[in-house]
């Protein structure tokens, strides 16, 4: 069997030369004599692993030097939770924009710890849209300003930072992280989890700002949850996930590799053109639902004109070697999810099946 071209939209695809550097190393990773998942997380081999990851993942983004960089754990919907934890306190408030399912899960998880304001949800859209603007709806007393820039089921993506003021801005990067450059010190905290474009699942990247974190939490909360007690103990105050760090350390190299964020931005691009185009050229037969402005270059939700094509549709799809492109069962239809280590070549693979699947069920 063939390697084939996956766009699952998480835990998601990653990038070959990636894979094959990890193959060759896992049973014996550098002069380590043993597997890098083998070796203590303390140790000189591997706390020089992690610290070579971070100042790679600083370059990438261009992480201001008053901001901490944390590898934890949990994944992002912990986070919804240990934010609101680490940054406030129950009384005190918190807005948020919801643009999709993560944003209201975001407002679940942290409402039990924060008076979480819901200042704007694009739900009577039916998600396919983001805010004109925020002009008057910010609490500027608020503890943080929380918002998806890119939702991975409804395929809506910002792809312009929100003006909140001076309130800290918690974003959710999960699934845009990496795939262009981003002002970092327009953000109080960003947060990544990082089976999407960072690596394996079980990884989330915290970026905080220093006066953030410059205290314990608010809350009173067990060590292992508080940001201020990771950055101390350089994000290993109990066992990390090694492996999934070390196969981000990779990524971040291949990023390097690859022409950096400004090179990747202009492969997602052209990748994003080539299916949104093959979709709105389809006279019909395929559909996107989300507003021109507001698409995501990562997920790309569409729909056949005939649902009852659903079927054929994805075991052809599948039987191509075009795997995952199932929706999210909260939306139905398709999805393709095309993120950084998906090549074009994929995304032109999958253009041809839609149009020769058109042509003969139109």
């Amino acid at each position: 069997m063939s390697r084939a071209f996956n766009f699952s939209a998480g835990p998601a695809a990653l990038p070959e030369e990636v894979l094959r550097q990890a193959r060759e190393e896992c049973l014996e990773w550098g002069e380590a004599r043993a597997s890098v998942m083998e070796i203590s997380h303390r140790g000189n081999a591997f706390v020089s692993l992690a610290a070579e990851a971070e100042r790679d993942l600083r370059e990438l983004l261009r992480v201001p030097p008053n901001y901490k960089v944390l590898f934890l754990q949990g994944g992002a919907t912990q986070h919804f939770a240990q934010i609101p934890m680490n940054l406030c306190t129950p009384n005190e408030t918190a807005d948020y924009i919801v643009t999709g399912a993560w944003g209201q899960k975001a407002v679940s998880e942290g409402t039990p710890y924060v008076d979480a304001r819901v200042v704007v949800d694009m739900q009577a859209t039916g998600y396919t849209d983001v805010p004109d603007s925020l002009v008057g709806l910010l609490n500027p007393s608020a503890s943080y300003v929380h918002y998806t820039p890119n939702e991975t089921i409804h395929g809506v993506e910002f792809h312009d930072v929100p003006v909140v003021g001076e309130v800290p801005l918690v974003g959710d990067f999960s699934s845009t992280i990496l795939s262009r450059e981003v002002d970092v010190s327009k953000f109080g905290l960003i947060y990544a989890g990082a089976q999407k474009n960072i690596g394996p699942s079980g990884l989330v990247l915290v970026i905080v700002r220093e006066d953030l974190v410059a205290h314990p939490p608010r809350s009173n909360i067990a060590k292992v949850l508080s940001y201020s007690a990771q950055a101390a103990n350089d994000s290993m105050l109990n066992t990390p996930p090694t492996f999934a760090w070390y196969l981000a350390g990779l990524v971040f190299k291949w990023l390097k590799h690859s022409g950096g964020l400004v090179a990747m931005e202009q492969r997602n691009i052209a990748k994003a053109q080539a299916l949104y185009g093959c979709i709105d050229h389809s006279a019909g037969f395929f559909r996107n639902p989300v507003a021109v402005r507001a698409r995501s270059r990562m997920n790309v939700p569409f729909t056949l004109h005939d649902s009852q094509l659903d079927g054929l549709f994805l075991s052809e799809s599948s039987a191509a070697g075009l795997l995952a492109l199932k929706g999210h069962k909260a939306v139905g239809g398709m999805r393709a999810s095309i993120y950084n280590a998906m090549p074009l070549e994929g995304v032109l693979a999958l253009t041809d099946f839609m149009s020769d699947f058109a042509r003969r069920h139109g």
